[in-house]
């Protein structure tokens, strides 16, 4: 047999294999890598979107939390994984948007690393502050913070996070100055609030109960619109037009991951976002909304939030070693 027949035979046997394996798929447990800790809006919708999944596909699907480094530990963990399926990543959006751009060195590239399996979901933020300071109102927030001396502290889930970006966003629109207080996820970050360590902070489903609560007070919400769950709270862009603060989560495979396997698991995330229970559950915890996507358009939401936070950590020079 001559060396090219040879060849073709081996790529012919790597071919049937791996069809055979995606038919089989899956026979055992999946683990779901998250980037933050537990209590947080991404290990609810880990959670939430696991179950989900565990149910369509027939194998328990174990969510595993890897936080730290803005969501760049848990990716590397997927990335480097065997790329069978049996390993999925819940990726937030600034692994790619903003982790390059701030990150002197990167173990991976996930543009290249980390194959899109389907987004899951889209949230707005929740700026609040901690119950105790005077203000009670955006405006009177904003006035707060401009005539506050020392300078405030604000909150976030990590350095160069979206939460991060977009404080970093208001203040530029607002003309203030606030001292920003990285945390290791939404919920360490809340009992910051709580406790005075800080002011205040963006968040999802780490403030939104504590809001209902009454052990934080809510001040406005990040997106264009005014959120179902605190319809009297304004949006930010009704005072600063330009500004607009979205977030958003997808579900990836390491790269290589079989295209049978891939395409199984983007149909039953899909069939599991648009169960009407999905959104409920999601709308209840103040967890966002159901964000289902192509593939394509996936990407081009990728390259547009690129292209807007890079200007913004440019502006502010943030850099992590």
């Amino acid at each position: 047999m001559s060396w090219l027949m040879r060849v073709a035979a081996s790529a012919f046997g790597v071919l049937f294999a791996t069809a055979a394996l995606a038919q089989t798929y899956p026979d055992r447990p999946i683990r779901l890598l998250v980037s933050f800790p537990p209590g947080g809006a991404a290990d609810f919708v880990a959670r939430l979107i696991g179950q989900s999944l565990s149910e369509r596909l027939g194998e328990p699907v174990v969510v595993e939390n890897r936080a730290g480094s803005n969501g760049n530990i848990a990716g590397d963990i997927a990335a480097h994984a065997a790329p069978d399926g049996y390993t999925l990543f819940l990726g937030p959006s600034s692994l790619f948007s903003v982790n390059p751009h701030i990150y002197a060195k990167m173990t991976i590239d996930p543009w290249h690393d980390l194959a899109p399996i389907a987004s899951v979901v889209e949230d707005e933020l929740l700026l609040s502050e901690n119950i105790g300071l005077p203000p009670k109102t955006f405006k009177e927030f904003i006035d707060y913070a401009r005539s506050a001396n020392p300078l405030l502290l604000y909150g976030s889930i990590g350095n160069g996070s979206e939460h991060q970006l977009a404080m970093e966003l208001l203040k530029e629109a607002a003309g203030i100055q606030m001292t920003h207080v990285p945390y290791r996820g939404g919920g360490p970050a809340a009992i910051g609030v709580m406790g005075g360590e800080v002011a205040a902070m963006f968040g999802g489903g780490s403030v939104t109960a504590l809001v209902q609560a009454g052990r934080l007070r809510a001040l406005a919400i990040s997106g264009r619109k005014r959120s179902a769950l605190f319809p009297e709270l304004p949006s930010i862009s009704e005072f600063y037009p330009d500004y607009n603060v979205t977030i958003w989560q997808a579900l990836f495979a390491p790269a290589g991951t079989a295209p049978q396997i891939v395409a199984r698991l983007r149909r039953e995330a899909n069939a599991a976002i648009a169960q009407p229970q999905y959104a409920e559950k999601l709308a209840k915890a103040g967890a966002g909304e159901p964000y289902m996507t192509t593939p394509e358009e996936l990407v081009a939401r990728l390259h547009a939030d690129d292209a807007r936070y890079s200007k913004v950590l440019k502006y502010i020079g943030l850099r992590v070693e």
